[in-house]
């Protein structure tokens, strides 16, 4: 390994601690906020869900390094534990069916790269839904309920007005916005 490979590697790490400790300080926040005391929390899972990596590389794959963030999905972005937007790519929402409430970890490449990817399902509920138009804003109706629907969703699955789809939403609580989840027909 060269010097400079070497030098490289060692700030990759080096990033990752930082973003390692700035979870951990977040995590500390939210409990605190919470009001239980990391004495409180349950033991670990066995086989914990990572959300902080060490970059390496081998012959066959390169793990990308960077800063990690774990927020909530609104239906249209990932809201972080700061409170600030992350914008998350319609096709993505689309094709993961991603739902209000969604648990995301995004990692920010050395490059600037926003990665995503979905780490906490919330349980879910299906919907038979008919799918309008109102103001350029592709709607799911069920009964009286209005649900927003993404652009993506509705161009993804070859979707039109006045077909019937069934659609996804959180199983508890309110929601703005559904996924759909396929199309019946009109």
């Amino acid at each position: 390994m060269s010097n400079k490979d070497k030098q490289l590697e060692l700030q990759q790490l080096a990033d990752q601690m930082h973003a390692a400790e700035e979870s951990l300080e977040q995590v500390q926040k939210l409990l605190k906020k919470m009001g239980v005391s990391s004495k409180d929390l349950p033991k670990p899972n066995k086989n914990p869900q990572p959300t902080v990596s060490v970059p390496r590389t081998t012959e066959d794959t390169t793990e990308v390094a960077g800063k990690i963030i774990e927020g909530h999905f609104d239906g249209q972005n990932m809201i972080g534990p700061d409170g600030k937007t992350y914008p998350v790519p319609a096709n993505y929402a689309s094709k993961s069916k991603l739902v209000e409430g969604d648990t995301l970890k995004l990692t920010i490449a050395p490059d600037g790269s926003f990665i995503y990817k979905q780490i906490g399902p919330i349980e879910r509920k299906k919907l038979i839904a008919k799918l309008g138009l109102e103001s350029g804003q592709y709607i799911a109706t069920v009964g009286e309920n209005q649900f927003r629907v993404l652009y993506a969703s509705v161009t993804y699955f070859k979707a039109q007005p006045g077909d019937e789809v069934t659609i996804v939403i959180p199983a508890h609580g309110e929601a703005n916005w559904a996924a759909i989840e396929a199309v019946i027909g009109n």
